[in-house]
């Protein structure tokens, strides 16, 4: 398995705004913190946005920060809402599948009980759990 850079960056992103917690964060130093493109950073704050998690300002002062606490944040949440348009494998999406042994499979029963139990382990982990206490992650991520 192989998740997608998107849902990726928005996980850095995430944790940025966590480590820097009730301040507005700045795309561009979340990009630069995060060692990726202003411009995929702004899709990604976009899709983050879109999805509740993260409340944006714009203008000179603007930013983003966290739409609410970080323990209310659960990974599996994030992940779901970031990869719900990528099937997992060809046969999980009936309008695009074109395999032919999909009607005698064994493997897509076993596929979706393994990401079941995938998810339901992310569902246990809140933003809270990936950087409190992480001072490592605090080094590289708080603002100074």
């Amino acid at each position: 398995m192989r998740l997608t850079i998107r849902t990726n960056i928005a996980m850095r992103a995430l944790m940025y705004c966590a480590v820097n917690g009730g301040r507005l964060v700045r795309k561009s130093d979340i990009a630069k913190a995060c060692n990726t493109s202003e411009n995929h950073m702004a899709q990604v704050i976009n899709t983050l946005s879109h999805h509740g998690l993260v409340r944006t300002t714009r203008g000179r002062h603007g930013g983003l920060t966290l739409n609410r606490p970080a323990e209310e944040i659960s990974v599996g949440d994030v992940f779901r809402k970031l990869e719900a348009g990528v099937p997992f494998a060809e046969c999980f999406d009936p309008e695009t599948n074109t395999c032919p042994i999909s009607c005698s499979c064994r493997l897509k029963g076993a596929l979706v009980t393994a990401l079941a139990e995938f998810y339901n382990t992310l569902d246990a982990i809140s933003l809270s759990d990936l950087v409190a206490g992480n001072a490592e992650l605090e080094d590289t991520l708080l603002l100074a």
